[in-house]
């Protein structure tokens, strides 16, 4: 029969090390081939947990060979406080502020729920630096998408289960939203907004859909393969977002000397290449399979952004300039007429 690889069934490693301590707690005096069956690992593992146990929670473990097990040399009173390194809780921390983008959704409490759990172990120590950092440091993310929270936990169950799903969908700026039978992907969450990346039974092809847009979602009996070839990060590699274009551009924008400042030291796209320009301006160069992304980016940074390339771009900044200009016309008075100075 087959070795069955630990790695995907056994218990997590701190949960082993907690089964353990209250062994030796309650004086069974377990010992490493008692516990391998027990906990379905090999020996060696269990030898690697107490190791751990011993060195960095400096516990008085010890072997009795008279009772072929272990045991605790001295008092302990309970489990000790995970230890936790610099690095480690600023990760942690950066995982909080994570979690406080979606404060107020349906997302929030789990999400605040589950770390909770994962921060019960930590000492007075650790909890006190969190404090710190929370108190210096802080995150403001623009916008986070409400999604359903049903929708999402269907949804990753189905990606687990590789079944079929069903759902309502309104497309973009449409009034009605249409029955799409698709098979789950990937899940993404972009610029603050969640995404389904999935293969669209009625087009044949692959699509992307937006969560907050989905509804009546139902998880059906089918199952399907995901596609050897699909890749997420080669899906999305020429997007500047989340849409993806069939074309082949190159994106070229020069910034003023105040954009420069906003633009510079940030990756705006895996392809970007940047060339400094005189008086304190700057290029920015994109491989891109669309310009429609494009085009809302750069109207976002107003007169302080002009596209050198493609034409086709730069047509498109003209026309909704001139739209936005006959726009504006109509709602604002014509401005005052100024005399000339003598």
């Amino acid at each position: 029969m087959p070795q069955v690889p630990e790695v995907l069934y056994s218990r997590p490693p701190l949960e082993r090390m907690h089964h353990i301590f209250h062994l030796i707690k309650a004086g069974k005096f377990p010992n490493c081939g008692g516990l391998a069956r027990e906990l379905e690992v090999s020996t060696r593992t269990i030898k690697r947990d107490i190791d751990f146990m011993k060195v960095r929670y400096q516990l008085p473990i010890e072997y009795d060979s008279r009772r072929y097990g272990f045991y605790f040399t001295g008092p302990v009173e309970g489990f000790p406080n995970v230890p936790m390194t610099e690095a480690e809780m600023f990760a942690l921390f950066i995982a909080q502020k994570a979690i406080a983008q979606y404060r107020g959704t349906s997302f929030g409490q789990p999400l605040e729920a589950a770390f909770r759990k994962l921060t019960a172990q930590l000492g007075d120590g650790s909890s006190y630096t969190l404090n710190n950092l929370d108190q210096a440091l802080s995150f403001r993310p623009f916008a986070p998408g409400d999604t359903d929270i049903d929708t999402f936990q269907k949804l990753t169950q189905s990606l687990q289960d590789r079944h079929v799903v069903t759902f309502l969908y309104r497309n973009l700026g449409a009034d009605r939203a249409q029955k799409r039978t698709v098979h789950p992907y990937h899940l993404a969450c972009i610029d603050s907004h969640w995404y389904l990346f999935a293969h669209d039974d009625g087009r044949k092809a692959m699509r992307t859909f937006v969560l907050t847009r989905m509804r009546d979602l139902t998880v059906t009996k089918r199952t399907f393969t995901i596609s050897a070839s699909f890749d997420a990060n080669e899906h999305l590699k020429g997007s500047m977002s989340v849409f993806k274009g069939t074309d082949d551009y190159e994106v070229v924008v020069d910034f003023d000397k105040w954009a420069a400042d906003l633009v510079r030291g940030r990756r705006w796209h895996s392809s970007q290449d940047v060339t400094e320009l005189p008086k304190g301006q700057m290029r920015l160069r994109m491989r891109l399979n669309g310009i429609e992304e494009a085009e809302r980016w750069v109207l976002g940074w107003g007169t302080h952004a002009t596209v050198v390339r493609p034409k086709a771009l730069a047509e498109r900044m003209r026309a909704t300039a001139g739209a936005l200009l006959d726009r504006y016309d109509s709602l604002l008075p014509d401005p005052p007429s100024v005399s000339p100075s003598r």
